[in-house]
């Protein structure tokens, strides 16, 4: 079978699974089971597949038609133009959290020493992409789970920027007894009710610890705002990404005696995506 055949049978039985782009899907495993990008794909149409890399294509066909996301089958994911490795024991960058690295370079770029906590680092692609863009800036990213911040530290490695990425295995601050500029964070948000009516590819494939928040959605958004009080500078900023439809809640969470200058931040949908605050 060659190129041209293969991208077409694979389409075809993602099509028939209900995969959303199919072409689009089947293009992006043919090219990491070849290890080719699209212009490849296109000039060597006609190049024959070898049999064990037909075969490879065909179980990666097969684990996205039962609805696994693409990024699990490749083990990467792109985010922040880094790419960055992933497993099912950590949560897919969304596009929207790029709003949380934006915002986090905009209150930290302008320190000569910035220093900043992220709690629940999963994969490390908000603290790596921010210390990526950021040359003077330190960090200290904490994760309950042990197998996540496996995976933050090569990708930590990978980005060069491990020796200013201090990871913790711990519940939220627990431990954190230093002063930051910044925290930041994007905790598990979703009702634990709509975790049955998500997308399969996330209900059934990403960890249900980096979803579920609790009957609301806002149990560990709430501990985090309350706690970081107590790790932030004076001055210091908070941001934290939420719900499409929780703004308003959360804007009950920041006291007036405690936070100033409390404002949410819209992704590319006009959905109120980030909180921002700042520690009197």
């Amino acid at each position: 079978m060659n190129i041209a055949a293969a991208l077409t049978t694979a389409t075809e039985k993602l099509h028939a699974a209900g995969i959303a782009e199919p072409r689009r899907e089947a293009s992006s495993l043919l090219e990491f089971v070849l290890r080719q990008n699209s212009a490849y794909l296109i000039a060597h149409s006609d190049d024959q597949l070898a049999a064990n890399q037909k075969m490879i294509l065909d179980a990666c066909v097969r684990r996205r038609a039962d609805r696994e996301p693409q990024q699990y089958i490749t083990g990467r994911c792109e985010f922040w133009r880094l790419e960055f490795e992933l497993t099912p024991d950590v949560l897919i960058p969304r596009p929207e959290t790029e709003i949380l690295v934006e915002a986090a370079i905009e209150v930290l770029q302008s320190s000569d020493n910035p220093r900043f906590c992220e709690i629940g680092v999963g994969s490390g692609c908000i603290a790596v992409s921010i210390l990526q863009s950021l040359q003077n800036a330190t960090a200290v990213a904490s994760d309950v789970s042990a197998a996540a911040l496996q995976i933050a530290a090569r990708n930590a490695v990978k980005h060069g920027i491990d020796e200013r990425l201090n990871l913790r295995q711990a519940d939220l601050f627990e431990g954190i007894d230093e002063r930051f500029d910044l925290i930041v964070s994007n905790p598990p948000y979703v009702p634990d009710d709509d975790i049955d009516g998500l997308q399969p590819e996330v209900r059934d494939f990403e960890p249900r610890s980096a979803l579920a928040g609790g009957a609301d959605g806002l149990d560990i958004v709430r501990l985090v705002v309350e706690d970081s009080s107590q790790v932030l500078c004076p001055g210091g900023v908070l941001l934290v990404e939420i719900g499409h439809d929780q703004a308003k809640r959360v804007a009950k969470f920041f006291g007036k005696d405690v936070w100033q200058e409390v404002e949410f931040l819209r992704d590319l949908q006009n959905i109120d995506r980030v909180v921002r605050a700042s520690l009197k």
